[in-house]
């Protein structure tokens, strides 16, 4: 679950970046909880919109990242690019000389950080 603060900027750009759309919404006096998600997989996203909320959230320092694996990460950071959701660049981790991981990260509306990693080996 991440909050978010503006429901329909956030509802875009998890479609448009990963496919995700309302699985189901739970609304309540003073929150609604928002499922998302795709037939790709069972991940699903749940965004809390807390009602009267005008101010950005706080991050702090406990969030880390939410990872997204995908089939072609050549293939995806070119449309996020022409999407204009602005990925990082491509990374190749390799730290001690053999590729582990590839990936990308993206910021979503809210500032929370996306890793989408290529699909193979532990990332399934």
């Amino acid at each position: 679950m991440i909050r978010v603060l503006d429901e329909t900027r956030s509802l875009a750009f998890y479609e448009k970046a990963f496919g995700l759309q309302v699985a189901d919404r739970l609304d309540f006096p003073d929150f609604t909880l928002i499922y998302l998600s795709n037939p790709e997989s069972e991940f699903e996203l749940e965004l809390t919109v807390n009602k009267g909320q005008s101010d950005p959230y706080d991050l702090g320092n406990g969030y880390g990242h939410l990872a997204v694996s995908v089939d072609d990460l050549d293939a995806e950071h070119a449309r996020f690019e022409a999407e204009g959701l602005a990925p990082r660049k491509l990374v190749e981790f390799a730290p001690a000389g053999e590729v582990v991981a590839r990936f990308f990260f993206v910021a979503d509306p809210d500032g929370y950080q996306i890793e989408v990693l290529q699909r193979g080996g532990r990332y399934k």
